[in-house]
């Protein structure tokens, strides 16, 4: 045995090495697999949630609430991966990750009891400790068992596990949320609760048996034996020239911060990030408001088959790139699929269209991932190195799933001008007059988006129950421009207005007004 742990006399056949090499596929893979599915489950649950009647009972959606509760996870969430492979550098996998699987199980089970949003924010914060470390982690578990040529097949698979989750998560919502209501008189749990409580559950008993089956480093493999495990141990020692024992040091974080590789695939992992992210998170509310006719049931189920379609593609994609050698080839043909998907999704008005161009976004975006990452770990030299890169590129990349938090946001706090409000009004007025007549006088005040004409509508403005009692509409006293000299003519298109005006910002206009002038100034977007 030589001083790096290496046997230079130890040969080996290459079918030796394939039927090695199956049998970690078929106890490390799956294993890795279900734990990160339980992973991206539990994180995007609160998008199932949402249209189960979260956002309704904790009044997420005033203001910039329910981004709130996303944001505060992936601020937590990025920076806690670095030191979180540290950690398990130096504890090891075998129980370090199932902790943390259990850890964040726990907290999916408390997020049923929360009663406000402070309470929500600070368990989705507690959620982003553990999760922090659990892709990084399993990517780096995963290095310790591959070579790099047979890297990116097998983190495609478990990272795969995300659509797995996006697919299997609408199901699981749309049975759990049929669930009658029960518990006791001072908490009750019912629809989106059950959710949030059901899937921790799950997620904590197969996070306490993941021991059993979850190896260290291959030459401690329960399911090989002792010529495989030197085998499988050794292949990878002649390919790294370096010692898996190795702890992390300062050196080892120089080297991957400093790595200019490093952040040309972290950029790439942050764009393809927000896509995904906010895919995952907005997708029951982007297929609630393409048909706004759907059920609860119905979103979540729509929302399975671009999960499929997406999960099939990126294992697809991941073999291929490690049977040609190549990464950054087929990374840039997919992400063409993505933006024609985006131009269906903005241009394109048929509902079926637009529902086919998610599949192609899923499609295009979400290989992205697993590519990006295991570039960057097939250009990582020695483990330690490969541990903190792995986190690290994580991490800058997580900062997409901030940016995803508020590709989707609410109305505006700001406080519009007089004149911009006033237009509206008439705008909106002089519509709803000629279009529904028959509708009475308290709902004409308001902008319910389900009586409008398309190009009138804003597709974050939800529609509401109408006000039990009619509000009387406040006469208009007061000219636009502060009612001196002549009265002057209002104008029929947004920017002059703007110009008129002076400013965007006014101490008055109500809520209300607010909203009318958006939906306005939407009709010429």
């Amino acid at each position: 045995m030589s001083s790096d742990g290496s046997f230079p006399e130890l040969v080996w056949t290459e079918e030796e090495e394939k039927i090695i090499r199956h049998k970690i596929d078929w106890h490390i893979v799956p294993l890795v697999t279900i734990l990160y599915m339980l992973t991206f489950l539990d994180r995007i649950n609160i998008g199932n949630a949402r249209v189960q009647g979260l956002s309704k009972e904790l009044d997420l959606d005033t203001g910039v609430r329910f981004n709130w509760a996303l944001s505060i996870f992936y601020i937590i969430y990025l920076l806690v991966e670095v030191p979180s492979n540290i950690l398990l550098k130096w504890i090891g996998p075998k129980y370090y990750l199932p902790l943390l699987v259990v850890g964040f199980g726990f907290v999916s089970i408390c997020t049923a009891f929360v009663r406000d949003l402070g309470g929500l924010m600070g368990a989705r914060a507690v959620l982003g400790i553990f999760e922090g470390g659990a892709m990084p982690g399993m990517a780096f578990f995963l290095s310790c068992f591959y070579k790099r040529e047979e890297l990116l097949f097998r983190i495609g698979i478990y990272v795969s596990a995300a659509s797995i989750a996006g697919a299997f998560g609408g199901l699981l919502a749309a049975a759990l949320a049929q669930i009658p209501e029960w518990g006791i008189a001072s908490m009750r749990i019912y629809q989106w609760r059950n959710i949030f409580f059901f899937e921790g559950i799950i997620t904590c008993v197969i996070g306490l048996l993941a021991p059993i089956w979850m190896p260290t480093k291959p030459s401690e493999a329960w399911f090989l034996n002792e010529r495989q495990r030197a085998i499988a141990a050794e292949r990878l020692l002649r390919e790294s020239k370096a010692n898996p024992d190795d702890k992390v040091t300062w050196a080892d974080v120089k080297r991957a911060v400093l790595c200019i590789h490093n952040y040309t695939c972290a950029l790439g992992f942050f764009l393809v990030n927000i896509t995904v992210q906010g895919l995952s998170v907005f997708m029951p509310t982007i297929l609630r408001d393409l048909n706004p006719q759907w059920t609860s049931t119905q979103v979540q189920l729509y929302s399975v088959p671009p999960y499929v379609c997406a999960c099939a593609m990126a294992v697809i994609i991941a073999y291929v790139s490690d049977k040609t050698k190549k990464r950054g080839l087929y990374l840039a043909i997919f992400s063409i699929f993505a933006i024609i998907g985006f131009a269906i999704m903005r241009w394109v008005e048929n509902k079926q269209a637009r529902y086919g161009g998610i599949f192609l976004i899923t499609v295009g975006a979400f290989p992205g991932g697993p590519g990006f990452l295991a570039w960057a770990i097939n250009n990582s030299a020695g483990p330690g190195v490969r541990a903190v890169s792995t986190a690290y590129i994580v991490s800058l990349g997580t900062i997409g799933g901030i940016v995803a938090t508020y590709v989707s946001p609410p109305l505006p706090f700001f406080r519009l001008p007089k004149i911009l409000t006033r237009t509206s009004q008439m705008d909106l007025h002089r519509h709803r007059r000629t279009q529904v007549p028959n509708r009475p006088h308290h709902q004409l005040q308001r902008p319910d988006r389900d009586f409008l004409p398309r190009h009138l509508r804003h597709p974050l403005l939800s529609a509401r129950e109408p006000s039990a009692r009619p509000r009387q509409a406040r006469p208009q006293t007061r000219r636009p421009f502060g009612g001196r000299g002549r009265q002057a003519r209002i104008p029929s298109s947004p920017l002059p207005l703007l110009v008129l005006s002076g400013r965007f910002i006014s101490r008055r206009g109500s809520k209300n007004q607010r909203k009318r002038i958006l939906e306005s100034c939407w009709a010429w977007r």
